[in-house]
Order: structure tokens, then C-alpha cells, then sequence
């Protein structure tokens, strides 16, 4: 393999099985992350889990919880948003306590849209988005949001977390809005571009807010959301790429179908190289992959496109 400290991620169940596990000590990798429900976002549970990773020889990179990374009440400032803001910064205190250095969180209210699944390379069944479907969609939330609104509430959420963040040593990654448009049922996308990363990181001020840099977004959003490579070179000088999501997709927006990750539009191992070239040392976590014939087996998917992801790291020139 190059000479790279590149470690590659893979999702796990929050309450893994000896299989699990397993199956990922079979692939070759050395970390996993996970999302949690909130009845296991203590410090408790959340050290149990990290001893059962570590059982099978295994680092627990990452953990995340929806309810809080994902709160609607927190993205568009309503009712609750000071008790959610509140319960997250007791998750991060607890992953501290647990030896946890990372968590994601996202500003999607309404979390990752889609539009009707189809087909990739021998019909695999694979998510899509269809921009012509999603912009008739009415209101998620009753109301339409403006952009000045979102950056208020993404502003005074860091106000109150970043502190904490700061305390506990927990860094938070920021993945962008999936599909990364500048609005979608009414409520405008905070990170769709690279020049919005920029500004959330200006509004931080602190070393504890980095990405999740993920190349499927960047894909996605083609030209509009800018040069992928110019931003892997400018974010990993300045120490703000944590994680990584390797995906590919079939083309830019108004519409792409995500792919196998040699399938889409984007030689994936130029991205490879750029990672490496750039000196990143984070984890590199497997994204979504198309799901394959029944009779491949439910582990087939990751299996192929883990190979194929260690493929390209020992391809790259060191």
C-alpha cells in the first residue's frame, strides 16, 4: 500500500454482532463509525461500545446520533432548539469521557432527499436524486426559509457548541447538504459550495469544526459547488478535512444516480491521489454503494467496493 496514513471507516451497527466485527477485520480494516439512538449517547454505553470495537483490534473513529446531529429544532430555530443544543453538548462531553474525538452532524432539517431509486450497471438498485421531481415539492416545514435565517441559527448553534467542543477535545465534522442545492422544500442549504464551507469555518473560529469531505456531494453539485481538487489541497492545508466519503455518481446535478464507485463520471483514483498528494491522514470511510443481486450475499456491496477502494490506494504513486 503507498505510503499514506489514510485509515479506511466502515459503518457499523450501534450495537455491533460478533459478525459484524468480523466481517470487518476479514475486509482489512482498521476503524468503523456509527450513528446511535439517543438512549446511547451516554458516557456509559457509549465506553462499552468503544470496548467492544476494541476487542476485535478495532478503533471506533467516529459516533453520531441523528436526533441531535440532524435537529430540525436546531437548523431552523424552533421550540426546544436550546434543550437539543443543550443534549448535544452532553453527547460531547460523554463521547470525551468515552475517548471519542469526533462526531458528524449535517444541517438538514430534512435530512438527505431523494427521488425515485433506479438502476446502475446490471441493474443494481441505487438511490437517485432528480431535481425536476424535488423542486415541486411544497414546504417541508411549513413555511419558506431565507438564507440569512439558517446562517443566524447555524451561527448561534456554534456559539453555544464550539465551547464545548473546545472542553472535550470532540471534533465536529460538517458533511454537506445531499443533494447540494441552494434550497429545497422551502428551506435554503446551508453547505452547497466550497466558499460556504469556508464562510461556516470563518463563523467557528475554532479547530474543532473541520468536514466530512464528501466527493459524492462534491460530484453532485459538479461546477456549482467548485473545483474538488483545488478544495481537497486548500482544506487539507489547513487541517479542516477530518473524514472523507468516497462515492461516485453518474453525473452533475439536475440528476445523477449514485454508482459503483469505477462506474460513475469521475476517475476515482485521480481523487485517490489527490488525497494522498495532499498529505491527509483522517479516516476514509466507504459512502453508499449501489445494492447487488440478493444471491451475492448482504455483505457483497461493501465487500467489492472496500477491494476496490484498497485498490486505489496501493495503485497511487507514493
Amino acid at each position: 500500500m503507498a505510503d499514506t496514513k489514510i485509515k479506511l471507516s466502515i459503518r457499523i451497527p450501534p450495537e455491533p454482532s460478533d459478525d459484524d466485527l468480523i466481517f470487518v477485520q476479514q475486509l482489512g480494516v482498521d476503524c468503523v463509525y456509527t450513528w446511535v439512538p439517543p438512549k446511547q449517547t451516554d458516557g456509559e454505553s457509549l465506553r462499552a461500545l468503544r470496548r467492544r470495537v476494541e476487542s476485535f483490534g478495532l478503533t471506533l473513529c467516529n459516533v453520531g446520533c441523528y436526533e441531535l446531529g440532524k435537529s430540525d429544532r436546531i437548523h431552523l430555530g424552533l421550540p426546544g432548539r436550546d434543550e437539543m443544543i443543550a443534549a448535544f453538548a452532553d453527547f460531547l462531553r460523554a463521547l470525551g469521557e468515552a475517548g471519542i474525538d469526533t462526531t458528524t452532524f449535517t444541517f438538514e432539517p430534512s435530512n438527505v432527499w431523494s427521488t425515485e431509486a433506479e438502476t446502475t450497471r446490471g441493474g443494481a438498485v441505487t438511490r437517485a436524486v432528480d431535481m425536476a421531481v424535488l423542486l415541486q415539492e411544497g414546504c417541508s416545514h411549513g413555511r419558506k426559509y431565507a438564507v440569512d435565517e439558517i446562517w443566524d441559527n447555524f451561527t448561534y448553534f456554534m456559539k453555544a457548541i464550539i465551547p464545548v467542543a473546545e472542553e472535550t477535545g470532540v471534533r465536529l465534522a460538517l458533511h454537506p447538504n445531499d443533494p447540494p442545492v441552494p434550497e429545497i422544500a422551502g428551506i435554503p442549504c446551508l453547505i452547497h459550495s466550497f466558499e460556504d464551507y469556508e464562510r461556516a469555518f470563518a463563523i467557528a473560529d475554532s479547530k474543532q469544526l473541520g468536514m466530512e469531505f464528501c466527493t459524492g456531494c462534491w460530484l453532485e453539485g459538479g461546477a456549482d459547488f467548485g473545483d474538488m481538487f483545488q478544495a481537497i489541497r486548500r482544506f487539507a492545508d489547513t487541517g479542516k478535512i477530518f473524514i472523507v466519503h468516497f462515492r461516485n455518481v453518474s453525473g452533475p446535478l439536475p440528476h445523477f444516480a449514485e454508482t459503483f464507485i469505477d462506474d460513475g463520471y469521475q476517475d476515482m483514483a485521480e481523487v485517490m491521489q489527490a488525497f494522498v498528494d495532499s498529505g491527509f491522514e483522517g479516516t476514509m470511510v466507504l459512502d453508499h454503494t449501489p445494492a447487488m443481486i440478493d444471491t451475492a450475499g448482504p455483505g457483497a456491496p461493501t465487500a467489492y467496493a472496500i477491494g476496490f477502494i484498497k485498490g486505489l490506494l496501493a495503485g497511487v504513486d507514493r
